[in-house]
């Protein structure tokens, strides 16, 4: 049976590849964008794009009427939207700091309360959050980033004791560094560096990301919630 999926932040890279996977095996995908126009893939796809700021909870209020509205209550919710602003402790301003966590970290919580209305009526539901091997590893001139990403385990998993009764899961992804615009554009002494430290010797490809969302929003995963999966080739190994 098809689902009402919502992913945020799908118009790109990891978000993207989520969205179409989810279309790809017949679900009723939406997903948010900020900025920029909706990725012609997803339109062919005839997913449903939704202009939203996550950090407006109006924008997140009006976001969802719509989704409703044309695909009924989200059933499966995927939170992938975030940003960076990456500088050394002593040069990152608070502004850095705190949009950082507005976006990353309350921009979840809002689109996350939000989706519970709905699962929490229909008495089954699924969200993924997409953290970051940051989030549980550390990197430095990342501090913003990664509290923001670590503190979605901690949220993930209050929200999975606190609703499981009503059989909705809540999991966490936690990649590595994945093959995207982003890291195509470093040096290639950057790139070199980070494939040493990655013991399968490469990135992940987005469509790696998108199988396991996939799987953690399955019937087969009905009895995961709490639960914290590495994407990271083995990057955060122990972590």
């Amino acid at each position: 049976m098809s689902r009402s999926v919502l992913v945020t932040g799908g118009n790109r890279g990891i978000g993207l590849a989520i969205a179409r996977a989810f279309a790809q095996a017949g679900d009723k995908v939406a997903y948010t964008y900020r900025s920029g126009e909706p990725p012609a893939e997803l339109t062919d796809l005839g997913c449903l794009a939704v202009r939203c700021d996550i950090t407006d909870s109006e924008q997140v209020e009006q976001a969802y009427k719509e989704v409703e509205e044309r695909h009924g209550p989200v059933e499966v919710l995927v939170a992938n939207a975030g940003i960076t602003k990456d500088q050394l402790l002593m040069r990152m301003s608070e502004e850095d700091f705190t949009s950082v966590i507005d976006t990353n970290l309350t921009g979840t919580f809002r689109v996350v309360k939000r989706a519970n209305k709905g699962m929490l009526r229909a008495r089954k539901g699924r969200v993924v959050l997409i953290s970051s091997v940051v989030g549980l590893a550390g990197q430095a001139g990342q501090a913003n980033y990664s509290a923001s990403k670590a503190a979605l385990v901690g949220f993930a998993r209050s929200l999975a004791r606190e609703l499981g009764s009503r059989s909705i899961t809540f999991n966490v992804v936690a990649p590595g560094f994945v093959d995207t615009d982003m890291t195509r554009d470093l040096p290639e002494e950057t790139r070199d560096d980070l494939l040493s430290k990655i013991p399968l010797g490469r990135y992940a490809a987005v469509e790696e990301i998108a199988g396991v969302v996939r799987f953690l929003s399955s019937d087969e995963a009905s009895y995961i919630t709490g639960a914290v999966i590495p994407v990271d080739g083995g990057l955060g190994m122990g972590h």
